[in-house]
């Protein structure tokens, strides 16, 4: 049997002046099938609109409240709820409560494409 243990410490991690994200599976991990992170967005702060050409986004509010704004929507999500995003739809998030939002974050490949919108 073959694995990879990924510990907390080793996560690569992006920082930006919204928050940051961090990675514990994908094509750069071993893992060519799919991505797997965090995304902490700061108090009232909001990430760069975006897209994915290659991949599906699914997003699970861990903590925190957001309002995500999908195409010309805005959906507002709390703790527990989740929304997946189809490749090549603009999104982004804003962090519309009082802490730091932390959401968890799977794409539908492992190497994982970003375009700013």
């Amino acid at each position: 049997m073959s694995y990879k243990l990924l510990k907390k410490n080793d996560m690569p991690v992006g920082e930006f002046e919204w928050g940051k994200l961090m990675w514990y599976a994908n094509s750069g991990m071993g893992q060519p099938d799919y991505t797997l992170g965090f995304c902490y967005i700061n108090q009232g702060r909001q990430n760069y609109t975006h897209m994915h050409p290659n991949c599906t986004e699914t997003l699970h509010v861990l903590k925190g409240s957001v309002l995500h704004y999908v195409g010309d929507e805005a959906v507002a999500m709390g703790e527990g709820d989740t929304i997946t995003i189809p490749a090549n739809t603009v999104h982004s998030a804003r962090n519309i409560g009082t802490e730091t939002a932390v959401l968890s974050i799977a794409f539908s490949s492992g190497d994982r494409e970003t375009v700013n919108a």
